[in-house]
């Protein structure tokens, strides 16, 4: 429990031996799969994602000649992941009109679900961190939304709690259903040393369902962390992402809608604020491949001292996907000299009966509003962080969660210069 509030269930996930940085072998594959009484089909899932690490490449990244602007393959992953030391703890809201449970559980009580769903949203195999997550994550959380069903808000908290941990994300609405997820990751309790995470995130959203998917990131500096979020539809469901990147030293953040049914929406809302050395990266892509589908991609970020950051955003749509519309908005503020920002909005187009645009900018703040609110008395740092909070309010504008909204207000506003 969490205090007296008997709505949360705290789960402690599986900790496993301690050890010394282990070779990732077969056998230390199936250590991990053993240890959470797994069937032998997703053992093999297991195995099968180990075994192709020595033939598939890093997740795409954009590069231009002479510099790679996110090189994950330079990480020291040798030296970042020990498997058999992974230990975190989640805290699930509970919910009487919809299942949220631990991946171990719902192996046990809802086998046939995970089997049906596991990996068919995101290839096991897709790349080399998507394979190295689905060998050996440990923790995670299983969230079944049956028919009809409309769930309020269900909040899922990680707190990692060792210095490598490999998290996976499962969510299947069924037919007519709607719930709203709101989810963290923190670090708690760990000594300085650099740090790895890596979170898939699968939504399957059945006909005429709605997912809301909130992620709000605040790792220790000292962290490393990838993560791929990618949801499929169905016939006229809607899934919604808002991710909020303000933790680890380095973060490279997929997020994807597959717009399959006809009648499908998607909306991915991103916010980022890098300060430090901080790198921030986000891909946020789309794929219209059916019939009258809707798209909207809003990203804001800003990146202070020496911080860089990184937007990918795509809009794909395919020859099939008639009555098409899909429009992508980004923007970065820079407020140092020696801060980074590069952008790259894609459009790829193969219906001529499509509805689309895309914008980026990147700036610095607007030195006239500068110099008019300090001739009225106000200091320059304070009129610096006031055109920072407005930076962010049409953001602020399209998040609909009010807890997920005030968090990320909170966290930004901790980050603004004193």
């Amino acid at each position: 429990m969490t205090g007296s509030d008997s709505k949360y269930l705290r789960i402690s996930e599986i900790e496993m031996t301690d050890g010394v940085n282990l070779k990732l072998t077969e056998e230390v594959v199936s250590q991990i799969s053993e240890g959470l009484e797994e069937p032998k089909w997703l053992l093999e899932t297991r195995l099968d994602a180990l075994n192709s690490l020595d033939r598939i490449e890093f997740p795409t990244v954009i590069s231009t000649p002479g510099r790679i602007w996110t090189d994950l393959a330079d990480l020291d992953f040798e030296n970042l992941i020990d498997p058999l030391t992974q230990k975190q703890e989640t805290i699930r809201d509970e919910t009487k009109d919809a299942d949220v449970l631990s991946f171990a559980d719902a192996i046990k009580s809802k086998e046939t679900l995970v089997k049906e769903n596991f990996g068919t949203v995101v290839d096991p195999k897709e790349n080399y961190l998507v394979a190295l997550s689905t060998a050996l994550f440990t923790g995670g959380t299983v969230i079944h939304i049956p028919e009809k069903a409309d769930i309020e808000k269900i909040l899922i908290q990680t707190k990692m709690e060792s210095n490598s941990l490999f998290d996976y994300t499962l969510v299947v609405a069924e037919k007519s259903s709607s719930a709203t997820i709101v989810t963290s990751q923190e670090t708690e309790g760990q000594k300085p040393g650099e740090k790895y995470y890596g979170g898939i995130v699968e939504l399957v959203a059945g006909e005429n369902s709605q997912i809301k998917y909130g992620s709000l990131q605040n790792l220790s500096e000292d962290t490393y962390k990838y993560s791929m979020k990618r949801g499929s539809t169905s016939d006229h469901a809607i899934i919604n992402w808002i991710e909020g990147d303000v933790g680890s030293i380095l973060s490279k953040t997929t997020v994807e809608t597959e717009l399959n049914g006809d009648g499908s929406e998607t909306k991915i809302v991103c916010a980022f604020y890098g300060h430090e050395n901080q790198h921030i990266d986000v891909d946020a892509k789309v794929w219209h491949n059916a019939e009258n589908t809707t798209a909207d991609l809003v990203t804001r970020g800003v990146v202070d001292d020496h911080a860089r950051s990184i937007y990918e955003g795509t809009q794909f749509v395919g020859q099939e996907a008639w009555n098409t519309s899909s429009y992508q908005r980004e923007s970065t503020l820079m407020l140092s000299d020696e801060s980074e920002a590069d952008a790259s909005p894609k459009l790829i187009i193969n219906n001529h009966d499509t509805s689309a645009s895309h914008s980026a900018t990147v700036g610095q703040i607007d030195k006239n509003s500068l110099l008019y609110m300090r001739t009225r008395g106000i200091p320059e740092k304070t009129a610096s962080n006031m055109l920072v909070k407005g930076f962010f309010g049409p953001i602020y504008e399209e998040i609909t969660v009010d807890e997920f909204r005030d968090n990320l207000r909170n966290q930004i506003e901790m980050r603004l210069r004193t």
